[in-house]
């Protein structure tokens, strides 16, 4: 009996974006789907770096003035740089589409 069109299985879905190789996961923009964006304070950042080491994603970039920010391009919205900022510098913000 022949497959009806309605009938698919895991082999018959055509690969979507996936990273087949280290490194190529910079040509995608993965920040689309975040609720929350973080927003730094510079008045209350001691540029220590500590969000910057604890980003899953990496997307904290340092700036030429040596402040730490996201980059939103990449950026997931999860939060952990707020949380874990020492000087409270960094809050999380709804994000407006």
């Amino acid at each position: 009996m022949a497959k009806k069109d309605f009938e698919l299985t895991w082999k018959d879905i055509p690969i979507g974006a996936i990273v087949l190789e280290p490194g190529n996961a910079a040509e995608y923009q993965t920040g689309d789907w975040r609720s929350q964006r973080p927003v730094l304070d510079r008045a209350k950042c001691v540029k220590c770096g500590i969000c910057f080491s604890c980003c899953p994603e990496p997307c904290i970039v340092k700036d030429d003035e040596g402040y730490y920010a996201a980059d939103l391009y990449y950026c997931k919205g999860c939060g952990i740089c707020a949380y874990e900022c020492p000087k409270e510098a960094i809050t999380m913000a709804k994000e407006e589409h």
